[in-house]
Order: C-alpha cells, then sequence, then structure tokens
C-alpha cells in the first residue's frame, strides 16, 4: 500500500491469535494497544476477524471493536445487531459426529452462547487452551436436543491426514485449519471472506476501503477481498503468497511497526 492512499482506508479487520495476539505470551501488547487507540481516532473502523465465538471473544483495555467476525464469519454482529448468519446444516452436524465418533476423536459444538462437547482429548484441549479456556462436556450430549440450536462452528482435535475421514459424506461443511492439531468446521459456503464482504456492504464501502491483517490458513480469504490484505511475518507460507504485503512478527508489534510507516497512525 502506497502512503498516499492510506487516506482511502476506513475499515480495518483483524484476525486475533498469531494477528493481535502472541500465541506464545497470549497478551495483547501496549504497542498494539496504541495503535487500535490511533486507527480508531483516525476514524478507521474497527473488525475483529476470528475462529472464536461471541463468548469467547477477548476485549483489550480501552478498546471498542465495532464490529465482529466470529465463528470464522459464519456469525457476524455488532453491538447492536446481527449482520450475517450462516449456520452449518444439520445433517452434516449429524454426519459429522457421527464420523469423528469412528476415529476416537470428541468433538464441541458452538452456538452464540457457547456450547458442549461429546468428550474430549489432548488436542482438544490444548486447542480450547489458546483462548484460555475450557471444553465443556456433557455428561448427557443430547445430540437431538442440542440440534434445536443453531451450530455455527464445530471444533476438533485432529492432523491433516483426518480430515477426509471426519468429512466423509459432508457437503455442506468445510474445514479451517490455522493449527495443526485441530481444525475448525464451518459451513461449506462460509470463510471469513464471505464475512467482510459482508462488512463492506453493511457499512457502504468498497474493498479499496479495507485492510486487513492475518497470520493462518483460514484468513487467506480474508487478505484477499479487501483492497490491502497484509500478512504477519510469522503467517505461513501460503497466507504470505497471497497477501499484498508483509509485516513485521507479532511478538515484534509488527503491526504498529505497520501503520506507522503507511501513515495509518
Amino acid at each position: 500500500m502506497k502512503k498516499d492512499s492510506a487516506k482511502d482506508i476506513k475499515i480495518a479487520f483483524f484476525d486475533v491469535d498469531g494477528t493481535l495476539v502472541d500465541m506464545e505470551k497470549k497478551v495483547i501488547t501496549p504497542a498494539m494497544i496504541e495503535t487500535l487507540k490511533h486507527l480508531k481516532e483516525n476514524g478507521i473502523i474497527l473488525c475483529m476477524a476470528t475462529g472464536r465465538g461471541p463468548y469467547l471473544v477477548p476485549s483489550f483495555p480501552g478498546i471498542d471493536f465495532d464490529v465482529f467476525l466470529s465463528y470464522n464469519a459464519s456469525y457476524c454482529y455488532t453491538k447492536d445487531e446481527v449482520i450475517f448468519s450462516n449456520p452449518i446444516p444439520k445433517e452434516d452436524v449429524k454426519a459429522i459426529v457421527e464420523n469423528a465418533s469412528e476415529i476416537h476423536r470428541p468433538v464441541f459444538l458452538a452456538g452464540v452462547e457457547g456450547g458442549g462437547a461429546n468428550g474430549c482429548d489432548k488436542d482438544l484441549a490444548d486447542y480450547f487452551a489458546i483462548a484460555k479456556s475450557k471444553v465443556n462436556i456433557l455428561d448427557n450430549f443430547d445430540f437431538e436436543k442440542l440440534m434445536d440450536k443453531k451450530v455455527y462452528q464445530m471444533m476438533v482435535g485432529c492432523y491433516k491426514e483426518e480430515y477426509a475421514d471426519i468429512l466423509r459424506d459432508v457437503d455442506g461443511a468445510r474445514i479451517t485449519a490455522w493449527w495443526t492439531r485441530a481444525a475448525d468446521i464451518t459451513p461449506a459456503n462460509g470463510n471469513k471472506g464471505v464475512g467482510v464482504r459482508k462488512i463492506l456492504d453493511y457499512y457502504h464501502l468498497d474493498k479499496e476501503n479495507a485492510i486487513a491483517f492475518g497470520d493462518g490458513t483460514n484468513d487467506i480469504e480474508m487478505l484477499e477481498a479487501v483492497g490491502t490484505g497484509v500478512a504477519m511475518g510469522n503467517a505461513t507460507d501460503d497466507v504470505k503468497a497471497v497477501a499484498d504485503a508483509i509485516c513485521g512478527h507479532v511478538a515484534e508489534d509488527g503491526i504498529y511497526h505497520y501503520c506507522k510507516e503507511q501513515g495509518l497512525i
């Protein structure tokens, strides 16, 4: 992005883990807080785009995000209204639970206000620990009762070679992974890129008015959906390959330095 185009930026999308927050330290830095405050003061809409659900979205001191793309954009909302709701088809939820059980993998079903799992293993527990959370294991995993509620995302501990087994005979869901030992399962027709377009339409903004920062494979569509997609220095190679720019590592306040250099703050 050229400095003289910084004035065209009206909205900024941020992934959380590995982007806003170092996954090792698990806390946001003062420089990143300063960055978000200055962007807000400069009239830029702040959007958090995360695989986390609304009940696990982090809050940062002195920062009010304007809009949220939760569950990898399956559920997008502001504090006042829901912008986009895209649950996983119920028949696919059932198939995934059954497929995962066959390979001895417990699954967490997530709705707007939380959810529950039919068990837990180390991979799933460690995955939730990244968000400083614990797996809610339901003593009575009543599948039919759970199906009364919309499932926006499913989480399962697994490796890439297990993906095909988990998604056997499933048409309406896909795996969106940003960690090698677990995966988010989201609607097949949704991703962060779809969410970005819904949000841009909501605010009557063009692609060129948007910038996004991300580090994981589930951020690729988001970076492609904005005018300026920025990969973190710690991003995976496939993310860097589609990015318009690469900033510094999250542990070195890469976003702060990029925004300073580009005149955004």
